[in-house]
């Protein structure tokens, strides 16, 4: 017996040895795969025309100079301030819509859809909406968000909202099932009333969720192009349309360019870093059960 053990325990170690060794390799090549086009950015980012040559060498080699100035001139083209505020406002905007709006619709059919079969087809239906693509709706929405004046920022920010619904929506309504019963039971023996428990109750203990919400969204909404390219009219460019003005007919300043994402790159990870322990806490939660 104490034989059968120790091959069973060296058996088990290792399957484990096997297994950490095999993700290492796997976290090494995603370090590679991430580290690589990241070193790439910044290389080019600091260096000037001059030095980008056609040979693999000339490319990957460190800039000759470490120089700030195709970031000011990255700046200047994409009058950069202007274009940050206008980013800022339209992802923030969406990311208070969809938390207030995608809980509310969540809490509803999380509770409802096990109860009843009319609201399970209504959480489907919304659900499916992740599956219709833009270049589907693009046409139809132009006319409409024309007609009915909406072809601005606060138009976009509509469209963000309801875009994001039918994912925030499935996380919502899942991360319900950490929630137990008995908090809004205790909460309606009291005398609360259903809005009052969610305000109170349900949408506290969801700030996991929110910030998974806030997170997914958010970059949904910063790195998106056609949106606000079909959409908005006028002046108004947020920082990835300002950013098209590096692509021409005749070629891409690829150094300028570079220079303008890195610029872009800051919010969105400062962010993600704010909100970290939140999102792991809530995709942990929410998308596992």
């Amino acid at each position: 017996m104490m034989v059968k053990q120790k091959e069973g325990t060296e058996m088990l170690r290792d399957k484990k040895e096997k297994s950490n060794i095999g993700l290492t390799v796997i976290l090494i090549f995603g370090l590679i795969t991430i580290a690589f086009p990241l070193y790439m950015a910044v290389v080019i980012a600091f260096k000037q025309p001059s030095e980008m040559t056609n040979s693999i060498s000339g490319i990957l080699s460190l800039p000759a100079k470490w120089s700030l100035d195709n970031f000011r001139e990255a700046m200047r083209v994409t009058d950069f301030w202007h274009s940050l505020a206008n980013s800022l406002f339209i992802t923030l905007a969406t990311i208070a819509l969809s938390i207030v709006v995608h809980s509310l619709i969540g809490y509803v059919l999380g509770r409802s859809k096990a109860k009843s079969k009319f609201y399970n087809v209504i959480y489907l239906y919304l659900v499916s909406g992740m599956f219709v693509p833009f270049a589907i709706l693009m046409m139809p929405l132009v006319k409409q968000t024309a007609k009915i004046g909406l072809s601005n920022m606060f138009g976009v920010i509509l469209l963000y909202t309801v875009f994001y619904l039918p994912m925030n929506t499935m996380l919502y309504s899942g991360y319900l099932k950490n929630l137990p019963l008995a908090l809004e039971e205790a909460a309606c023996v009291d005398g609360a009333s259903t809005w009052r428990t969610f305000w109170t109750i349900i949408f506290p203990n969801m700030r996991p969720m929110h910030a998974t919400v806030a997170i997914l969204t958010a970059l949904g909404t910063w790195n998106d192009v056609m949106t606000p390219l079909v959409i908005m009219s006028g002046d108004k460019n947020t920082l990835p349309l300002a950013q098209l003005n590096f692509q021409s007919q005749f070629g891409t300043n690829y150094n300028l360019a570079f220079a303008s994402y890195l610029l872009a790159l800051l919010p969105i990870v400062a962010f993600y870093i704010i909100c970290q322990k939140q999102i792991i806490a809530g995709v942990a939660n929410g998308a596992v059960k």
